[in-house]
């Protein structure tokens, strides 16, 4: 799959470093650069954007103002040196974060987060796969990560920490965040808590060992608390 993609930007500087991280990357068609949201808007009716690449403090239109202009189809990832506009670009629906300066391995993994979108609004009806239920931000790294809720295999809760295990990283993602704080935050269709230090992505178990649930090589115990309802979740 090639995505069609525009940067809106408008330092020169970024907007080079982002054309050329675009050209490196097999999967993105870099179809248009602008240097102010004004300029883009124009092309919003002519033309298909898939993947945005947006600078958020611009003149005359900023980029969040933008952003709630794009149609379903276009997806959003923010590139700004300015971390408090995370919270309000989750809930424009953007994808990803990006915080300037960044590398182009930052980049080629948020450009990922893209395509797997859409491979996966390809193979699900629209509804299945709504960009406000897509993912969550964490802290980790001292930055924001925003991970897809369909990467995550489950989560442990450590006093103020939690562990995140994504299907596609070898190590979980470490933050600092309580697990009930967490949970709140997740669709309670997807996960539950099945342990005072555990929440689960139900489609994501393996099978059941007597108070057991495994999810890969991973054992998670099942809490007397919250038995009764994960038994009646898939009926015994």
């Amino acid at each position: 799959m090639i995505l069609n993609c525009w940067i809106v930007d408008d330092e020169p500087l970024a907007l080079s470093l982002l054309a050329s991280y675009v050209q490196k990357t097999s999967f993105l068609k870099l179809t248009g650069e602008y240097s102010n949201a004004l300029s883009a808007m124009k092309h919003l009716a002519g033309e298909k954007a898939d993947l945005i690449f947006l600078d958020i403090q611009m003149p005359e239109v900023n980029g969040m103002e933008f952003a709630r202009l794009i149609g379903d189809h276009t997806r959003i990832i923010f590139t700004t040196a300015f971390s408090e506009y995370a919270l309000e670009g989750y809930k424009v629906s953007a994808l990803d974060y990006l915080l300037k300066p960044f590398s182009f391995a930052d980049f080629l993994t948020a450009a990922r987060k893209a395509l797997n979108w859409f491979e996966m609004t390809e193979r699900k009806p629209l509804a299945e796969t709504a960009p406000e239920s897509a993912g969550i931000f964490v802290k980790a790294d001292y930055k924001l990560l925003h991970i897809l809720f369909d990467e995550i295999l489950y989560i442990e809760g450590l006093k103020d920490y939690v562990k995140i295990y994504t299907g596609g990283q070898p190590k979980p993602i470490l933050s600092l965040t309580s697990l009930k704080a967490l949970e709140e935050e997740l669709p309670a269709d997807r996960f539950m808590r099945v342990h005072r230090s555990y929440i689960i992505h139900k489609s994501k178990i393996s099978s059941i060992n007597k108070r057991r649930i495994i999810i890969g090589e991973k054992q998670i115990p099942m809490g007397d608390t919250y038995r009764k309802q994960f038994m009646s979740l898939i009926g015994r």
